[in-house]
């Protein structure tokens, strides 16, 4: 998915803005391009630092084997939890973030499409948190199939 399309874009800023009310600090969509083991930026709040235009290499780790292959949600709550599985770590932390959580967007039967990809500072993630995260995703679920497909 290199060039969102404006629905797309729009399904994305909703759910961006809807998670920053939440305390998100940077906020990203990527979309799998499984076969070639690459994510493909489709939406970001730090176009300077990570750009819509970028892709990151998928490594077959503990990460993918819980958010891809398990279809879970990824929480790491403090920088050495992600720092392992995150390539981009010292940029994270340089912009004063030290928590995330990856949620995998599929559909009912099939493959992931793509994640969402939340920052805040350390610890932000509780479950009272992780609750209402997951609630909003719920909402927005059947557009963001739609965006990422």
């Amino acid at each position: 998915m290199p060039h969102p399309t404006p629905q797309a874009l729009a399904t994305f800023a909703a759910l961006h803005k809807a998670c920053a009310a939440l305390g998100t600090r940077l906020f990203t969509v990527t979309v799998m391009d499984e076969a070639n083991l690459i994510t493909h930026r489709a939406y970001t709040s730090h176009p300077v630092e990570y750009p819509v235009s970028g892709t990151k290499p998928v490594k077959r780790d503990g990460w993918y084997d819980q958010c891809i292959a398990g279809r879970q949600i990824f929480v790491a709550n403090t920088t050495p939890e992600f720092a392992r599985y995150f390539f981009d770590h010292a940029l994270i932390t340089s912009l004063g973030l030290g928590s995330c959580i990856n949620v995998p967007i599929f559909p009912a039967r099939g493959a992931v499409l793509g994640t969402v990809n939340l920052l805040a500072e350390e610890h932000h993630f509780t479950s009272e948190r992780l609750a209402d995260y997951a609630s909003l995703i719920t909402r927005h679920h059947a557009a963001l199939l739609d965006a990422m497909s």
